[in-house]
C-alpha cells in the first residue's frame, strides 16, 4: 500500500511540474483568422503579426474593412 501511495505521489508531482515548466503555445495565423471571423463574419484579407498581437483584416458584407486584434498567446480579442 505504501508503495502505491509513493508511486501516485511521484506521478502527481511529475504531472504538476510538467505543466509549470511547459512552454507557452501560441496560436497560428489561421487560428487567429478563424477567431476574428467568429466575431465579424466576412472575408479575411490578411493576417499580420505585430509583437504579441495578430492583426486580422476582414472585409465585411457591407464593404467595410475592419481590423481585429487577436492576442497571440491566449487567442482573445483585444
Amino acid at each position: 500500500m505504501k508503495t502505491l501511495i509513493k508511486y501516485l505521489c511521484i506521478v502527481f508531482i511529475l504531472m504538476v511540474s510538467r505543466n509549470i515548466y511547459a512552454a507557452p503555445v501560441n496560436i497560428s495565423q489561421q487560428q487567429a483568422a478563424s477567431i476574428a471571423q467568429q466575431v465579424n463574419a466576412g472575408r479575411v484579407l490578411g493576417v499580420k503579426r505585430k509583437g504579441d498581437t495578430y492583426q486580422v483584416k476582414i472585409l465585411l458584407g457591407n464593404g467595410e474593412v475592419k481590423i481585429i486584434q487577436v492576442d497571440v498567446s491566449s487567442g482573445k480579442i483585444k
